[in-house]
């Protein structure tokens, strides 16, 4: 009988190139916030794969960027300590890439400095051709004995058990680190402030800049009439300027009530419960430089 692996993967990448739909594709279920911005995700999210002889437990990072105020220092930090506690790195770049550019360059000095087993993946390889690809796989193995490199597209289910098999290989033997029914360490009220994040940025598009985070209130279960468990959501989501906070809102609320409605269509599907949710929206300026509200996207 094949003997059980474990491990931990930190998915790691520029902002932009792919990593939690990544992370997403691999664990079957929607744990990081997914939206055509750059730093969607702010914090190191969890997603855990079981399969028949392993547990694969994978930390998307925050992507590398050119730090502008505290949030931004604390994301980068939280994306370079994760590399430490990986047993194997999965560092994703893009396809269209012509060379090493500066910000995987210094992901790449970071990885070296790491030692650690590391699978290059090359995502949105639907957008070049092949001499390309294969330019590009020679420039970065000159860098790094990777373990393997992978060609995909993050939103293809083909590359799925393609990725997973590699890190498989890569992992030592050990025990499963959490229950095979969970596919997340994140907290249900973590769960519910992402969606509501992801479904706000997904939405407003370019309307508002980045300055949003979401909190969760209040969150009780209680049953209807009918005897179906119920969850009340009660989540504010704040914004850095006055101005910002008309445009979440929108003419009449119909905005509030668009980002609220996909939210809760989002977390009906994930929670397996019905969702009863409320929004509101309140300004909190320079939140982005506030240490305590920062913290809570360290690593923990």
């Amino acid at each position: 009988m094949e003997e059980f692996k474990s491990g931990f993967v930190t998915i790691i990448g520029r902002t932009n190139v792919g990593k939690s739909t990544l992370l997403n594709l691999l664990v079957g279920e929607k744990v990081a916030a997914i939206a055509n911005k750059v730093q969607t995700t702010r914090t190191a999210i969890k997603g855990i794969v079981n399969r028949k002889n392993s547990q694969i437990v994978f930390t998307d990072t925050p992507g590398i960027h050119k730090p502008k105020h505290k949030l931004n220092e604390t994301m980068i930090e939280t994306s370079y300590a994760s590399l430490q506690d990986a047993d194997v790195i999965l560092f994703i770049i893009e396809a269209t890439s012509e060379e090493i550019g500066k910000g995987d360059r210094i992901i790449l000095e970071k990885i070296k400095e790491s030692k650690r087993k590391t699978i290059l993946i090359i995502n949105k390889i639907d957008l070049i051709k092949r001499e390309k690809l294969l330019s590009l796989i020679d420039i970065y193995s000159k860098e790094y004995s990777f373990e393997a490199v992978i060609p995909i597209e993050a939103t293809n289910p083909k590359y799925k058990d393609i990725v997973l098999d590699e890190i498989e290989k890569n992992l030592k033997p050990g025990p499963a680190y959490y229950d095979i029914e969970e596919y997340t360490d994140q907290t249900l009220r973590q769960l519910a402030e992402e969606t509501i994040r992801e479904k706000a940025l997904r939405i407003l598009q370019d309307e508002v800049p980045h300055g949003i985070y979401v909190e969760v209130e209040k969150m009780k279960t209680r049953k209807n009439k009918q005897g179906e468990e119920i969850y009340d959501i009660e989540a504010t989501i704040y914004c850095l300027r006055e101005s910002h906070k008309g445009i979440i809102i929108g003419k009449n609320g119909e905005m509030l009530k668009r980002i609220g409605r996909a939210a809760r269509i989002d977390m009906e599907e994930n929670f397996g419960v019905k969702v009863n949710l409320k929004t509101w929206v309140k300004v909190k300026q320079d939140w982005i430089d506030n240490q305590n509200i920062v913290n809570k996207f360290k690593l923990k």
